[in-house]
């Protein structure tokens, strides 16, 4: 009703108006911008632990086809050395054309086997470095989460400076914010 001549302030409108006029506590702004900095920072540092963690499973989901894929070989190879193995029995317990046919047989499944080896063992290889680049995609992660909690504190830490107005505690949050930057450095020169 305060344009029939009847206003009412509540007291933080009246503490907007005095920051408005006469500026505001320098500590509580400097806290703010720097809580909002850290808030940032620690937004991208997560974005990144998060990417790292889905890299990690990609790589990882990756080496368990590979490694499926090379057992599946591994299975065909042993099945081939069934037929190698009767192919070779037969040679022994026949004689002429049967016999010739069953040699044959046997130089045609050694042939295969080899094949089939390489292939396994060329799927092998693939399983065991998609499963390196998940380990590394993990150890990436690592360093992203850390930084991502060291600035978290900081945050929190920044909340408490704020609340309890203890200036000495603004030292905490350098501390922590500054470890956390650290990690994620480290993390950003490891990716």
């Amino acid at each position: 009703m305060s344009g029939h001549g009847f206003h009412v302030h509540g007291p933080h409108d009246h503490e907007i108006e005095h920051v408005a006029q006469h500026g505001g506590d320098n500590f509580t702004s400097r806290v703010a911008v720097l809580t909002a900095v850290l808030s940032t920072i620690g937004a991208i540092f997560g974005y990144m632990g998060g990417h790292s963690q889905n890299e990690a499973l990609m790589f990882k989901n990756e080496a368990a086809i590979q490694k499926t894929s090379a057992s599946n070989q591994w299975n065909y190879y042993q099945a081939k050395s069934n037929k190698q193995n009767l192919a070779e029995l037969s040679v022994t317990l026949t004689t002429g054309e049967a016999q010739a046919n069953f040699k044959q047989a046997v130089q045609r499944y050694t042939k295969e086997k080899e094949d089939i080896k390489r292939e396994a063992e060329k799927l092998e290889e693939r399983a065991h470095h998609a499963d390196e680049q998940s380990e590394h995609a993990m150890h990436e992660h690592e360093r992203w989460a850390l930084s991502t909690t060291l600035l978290q504190i900081a945050i929190g830490l920044s909340a408490i400076t704020l609340l309890s107005r203890k200036r000495w505690m603004l030292w905490t949050v350098y501390i922590s914010g500054g470890l956390g930057l650290a990690a994620g450095a480290v993390a950003i020169m490891g990716a």
